[in-house]
């Protein structure tokens, strides 16, 4: 039997660019017959070994202003809402945390969505648990009983060793996509080129 193609998909919530690709992702690698891992992880830990403190985008304000209204463009096209946040980068361990859950469970698209939209849609921080708690809600999950696991040891140890996986495989931004056979791309607009990498297997 033939395997399918797949393909990993690096993502941290606080990341903009990441937004449109995890709205895209989906649809994109079904046309193409193409499995899709989502793999949450942190910028931070990433961000320390460069001797950052914050986002590039933060650390020089010409670029962070072009990343806005690229953003807005880029959600326009796609119909996206879109509305800067009042602070950013937002802290998004928990909705990370949360995320490896709703993954396990085939929730996962859905949550991360929803946290995206709230972020960069509709303003919200995301770094507040009822915020997280509300998104939970919503998507008709027992809010309180989801972040209890989220916020086990096992659990933040998971996400802690997702980070380190991306670091080792040299991912220095989001959104990163790895196929299969190592083959790395950075940024929402190279979503299709990676997607016809994968194909080839």
């Amino acid at each position: 039997m033939t395997q399918q193609p797949a393909l990993d998909f690096w993502f941290e919530f606080a990341s903009t660019y990441s937004y449109p690709a995890a709205l895209r992702i989906g649809a994109l690698a079904a046309q193409r017959g193409i499995a899709v891992r989502w793999r949450p992880f942190l910028l931070g830990p990433v961000f320390k070994q460069n001797g950052w403190t914050t986002s590039p985008f933060n650390m020089y304000p010409a670029k962070g202003r072009y990343m806005w209204r690229d953003l807005s463009r880029i959600c326009n096209a796609m119909e996206l809402p879109f509305a800067e946040p009042p602070s950013f980068p937002q802290n998004t361990i928990l909705a990370a945390r949360v995320a490896l859950i709703a993954f396990d469970e085939g929730w996962g698209e859905d949550f991360t969505a929803a946290v995206y939209r709230a972020q960069f849609g509709e303003r919200k921080n995301i770094g507040e648990p009822e915020t997280v708690a509300a998104i939970i809600r919503a998507l008709g999950r027992d809010a309180g009983e989801v972040m209890n696991r989220a916020q086990s040891d096992a659990n933040k140890l998971r996400l802690r060793e997702q980070t380190e996986e991306a670091i080792r495989l040299g991912i220095f931004g989001a959104p990163s996509f790895v196929t299969s056979d190592g083959e790395l791309f950075w940024g929402n607009d190279r979503l299709e080129s990676a997607l016809d990498w994968a194909l080839r297997r």
